[in-house]
């Protein structure tokens, strides 16, 4: 089935002096810009393509892919504002619309905004809405604490960030769990640390309980062997590079460590940390 808003595959039908025709199925013939078309190109063969209405609300297709696509959240940058809304840069030709009544607060040029990006099922338009909570928490909250999950950050707040977990609720990593500074839009992995009786969803970096910490032992261990036995990472080591190689806190990282070295399997040097028999 082919989608309006969303990466497809489809069969050249035809060459014309304007491009190529897809087979849109029952959306009908779409067609590739001339400008949008490589070499080599035949009847029957396939191409994946970003569908959308063009300035006359015809299907068009490009092979550029955008930021994001429908029903995707995206922190994304206005670069006009008219009489009738935003809109923004999300890596197309045609800027994305934000109409008035989906602007949560004033959108002004040049500032960025976390929305989401929605197909308008009457008039067939791609445009977005920062309105974000009548598009979250509409289903069953089912997390168990200690199951990872994909994060979204949307907003720093007095709190900490609100955050987007796998597109479809809201939560919070409170200042004290974010260990490395959250920018709006950031994408990463994360975990849930608890599920209160009201539905809201506490959020962390690593994995909750000293489960993380014997298991960070491991992958300490794994990448000295890996790396001859030594590793460049000492106390004075910045938080940023510990989480870079194993992403963890540096205290998360300093327990582990910790540990290892009780059981005497590493030692330290001057300027990193050696794997025990491995010098």
């Amino acid at each position: 089935m082919v989608e309006i808003g969303k990466m497809n595959t489809l069969e050249v039908l035809r060459s014309t002096e304007f491009g190529l025709f897809l087979d849109g199925g029952t959306l009908g013939d779409v067609l590739l810009p001339k400008r949008y078309v490589s070499t080599g190109l035949n009847s029957g063969d396939s191409i994946e393509v970003f569908i959308m209405l063009d300035s006359e609300d015809r299907l068009t297709a490009t092979t550029q892919k955008p930021y994001a696509m429908a029903d995707e959240f995206a922190n994304l940058r206005v670069v006009s504002v008219t009489g009738i809304g935003a809109f923004l840069d999300w890596g197309l030709p045609k800027d994305l619309f934000v109409p008035f009544r989906e602007q949560k607060l004033k959108m002004h040029e040049e500032q960025s905004y976390m929305v989401r990006i929605y197909l308008d099922r009457v008039s067939g338009r791609l445009a977005a809405s920062s309105k974000l909570d009548k598009f979250l928490d509409k289903t069953p909250v089912e997390y168990e604490s200690g199951e990872k999950v994909n994060l979204h950050i949307a907003a720093k707040t007095d709190l900490g960030y609100k955050t987007i977990i796998n597109g479809t609720h809201w939560g919070v990593v409170f200042h004290n769990e974010a260990f490395l500074p959250l920018e709006r839009g950031q994408r990463l992995d994360g975990f849930i640390k608890h599920v209160r009786d009201d539905g809201k969803i506490d959020l962390c970096l690593q994995k909750p309980g000293y489960e993380k910490v014997t298991e960070l032992t491991d992958i300490i261990l794994q990448y000295l062997e890996r790396q001859d036995g030594f590793m460049p990472i000492t106390g004075k080591s910045s938080p940023g590079k510990i989480h870079t190689l194993f992403g963890v806190s540096k205290k998360t990282y300093k327990q582990a460590i910790g540990a290892l070295y009780k059981k005497r399997l590493i030692e330290f040097t001057d300027t990193g940390t050696q794997l025990v028999g491995k010098k």
